[in-house]
């Protein structure tokens, strides 16, 4: 018998300083078995972060390879902008920015590992692939606080995250970084 996902109810309230966004979201995220919460958070985040017309989670979720795990689509359906979690592989990144104007990684691990993982290998426009690194120990923070139904305040300014719920807050900072050096 397969286990099926977990759905999670998140209002969230965005307040990005940094790009001028101002947006009250209701989210409903599943939680495949094989995923880790701060995998799921950081999918969270991920869309959070990069929030504009057109942006969706994968309708597959984790078991549709083929799609990223957040994506912006013009009104035509072209991808405007690809944005993975983890740390996708080299032919997985090589296929995003031959589909996509944009491509994005966002990672709750080392973004070294990423870096070394693709080191070497043919990435199409890798210069452009711009990779986010999410404080893990915000995530690890925050874990226990998230419910089947939970709010969250998400302030973003100056590369930091400023997350609130249940009374608590919590912070931490998104680093950027290049696979190409």
């Amino acid at each position: 018998m397969a286990l099926t996902s977990t759905v999670y109810n998140l209002d969230v309230t965005l307040n990005d300083t940094d790009r001028n966004v101002y947006e009250t979201l209701a989210l409903r995220v599943a939680l495949h078995p094989s995923e880790t919460m701060e995998h799921m958070l950081t999918r969270v985040l991920a869309y959070c972060l990069e929030f504009q017309e057109g942006i969706a989670f994968s309708k597959g979720g984790l078991s549709d390879g083929d799609q990223p795990a957040v994506s912006v689509s013009h009104p035509d359906g072209r991808i405007k902008a690809w944005i993975d979690i983890g740390l996708p592989d080299a032919e997985r990144l090589n296929k995003a920015s031959k589909a996509a104007e944009k491509v994005a990684v966002y990672t709750h691990r080392d973004p070294g590992t990423l870096r070394r993982q693709t080191a070497g290998q043919r990435i199409h426009k890798v210069e452009d692939i711009a990779v986010y690194a999410i404080d893990l120990k915000l995530l690890e923070e925050l874990v226990p606080f998230i419910d089947r139904r939970t709010q969250l305040e998400i302030t973003v300014t100056g590369g930091q995250l400023y997350i609130a719920t249940g009374g608590k807050a919590f912070t931490g900072a998104v680093t950027q970084h290049r696979l190409d050096g």
